[in-house]
């Protein structure tokens, strides 16, 4: 089994990482776009066109599956590609709004996403079908992706953000960026004992099985 991994940076390694424990034995490609990260300030057009030029490399390598392992690719583009590429299999990722409305217990989330996501259809779309009497709280985190991905990350800034939807009743909090998984840890202790913390790693997983019929 071959499976390859997109992402704008380096949030799609984190995915590979879960992925080859959970499929020790598949071959595992992954790209990126570095030269062109963060695409959450970016136009739906140029997250598009950025992405189709990417992941050439990955339809090349006759991949069983393609996982696009960026919030922003998925919400903006996943649609324009399965059209474009009918024969290839592509798992996107999205805002986990669904777990959570089914985790919280206060009727407050947080998801933590690129401006790109949070402004999209798509989202929104989850927001009506899954959380409609939810109070969903969108922190600022527009520098995320960037200071990640340049080791800049501002620990002050993030406990600011996440101190702050915790107060505000939140006990769910959602990673919509694959690049927010390499901070997961810090955010979970600053989280602790107040709010769950979810990323869809697993749920990949289960999602690849599904596509190719495995146990």
């Amino acid at each position: 089994m071959k499976l390859g991994i997109f992402d704008s940076g380096i949030g799609g390694e984190a995915v590979a990482a879960a992925l080859q424990i959970t499929f020790p034995e598949a071959t595992i490609v992954t790209v990126n776009d570095r030269a062109h990260v963060p695409y959450g300030d970016k136009t739906q057009q140029e997250i598009i066109r950025l992405t189709d030029t990417a992941l050439q490399p990955l339809l090349d390598n006759t991949c069983d599956v393609i996982i696009l392992a960026c919030n922003t690719v998925t919400t903006l583009a996943i649609e324009t590609l399965r059209q474009t590429y009918p024969n290839q299999l592509f798992i996107g990722i999205e805002p986990m709004i669904k777990t959570a409305s089914q985790l919280t217990t206060s009727g407050v989330v947080a998801v933590c996403a690129t401006p790109a996501t949070l402004s999209s259809e798509r989202y929104k779309n989850l927001q009506k079908k899954y959380a409609p009497n939810l109070t969903i709280l969108e922190p600022d985190c527009r520098e995320w992706a960037y200071l990640i991905e340049n080791n800049q990350i501002n620990r002050t800034h993030v406990i600011n953000q996440i101190t702050s939807v915790c107060d505000q009743g939140a006990d769910v909090i959602v990673l919509g960026c694959t690049h927010y998984h390499w901070i997961k840890d810090l955010i979970v202790e600053l989280a602790a004992g107040r709010a769950k913390v979810i990323e869809p790693s697993e749920a990949i997983g289960r999602r690849v099985q599904q596509l190719l019929g495995l146990r």
